[in-house]
């Protein structure tokens, strides 16, 4: 059998498949949204760790730059700027 986890038991591992079959749509699709959710999660923690001291929404954009790209960071960067909302850096 192929190994999908090189940290797991081959027997703990052919349990949590066999959970995961048996498991209903509902259920797969909420521990797909809780996984979804935890690494957006600790991927906006890693960027604030990694730039102590800016804002929220300097971390928000940051997150956009990331996973989306330069111009629409840019482009929503721009938006903000222009209503009055990006705020200051937090020291």
């Amino acid at each position: 059998m192929y190994r999908l986890y090189e940290d797991t038991t081959p027997e703990a591992e052919e349990m949590q498949i066999e959970l995961l079959r048996r498991a209903s749509v509902t259920r797969r699709a909420e521990i797909l949204f809780s996984l979804s959710a935890t690494t957006r999660w600790l991927a906006y923690e890693a960027i604030k760790k990694a730039n102590p001291g800016i804002s929220d929404i300097e971390a928000d954009l940051l997150f956009v730059e990331y996973h989306y790209g330069k111009d629409l960071a840019d482009k929503v960067r721009t938006y903000l700027a222009e209503r009055g909302r990006l705020g200051t850096p937090s020291k």
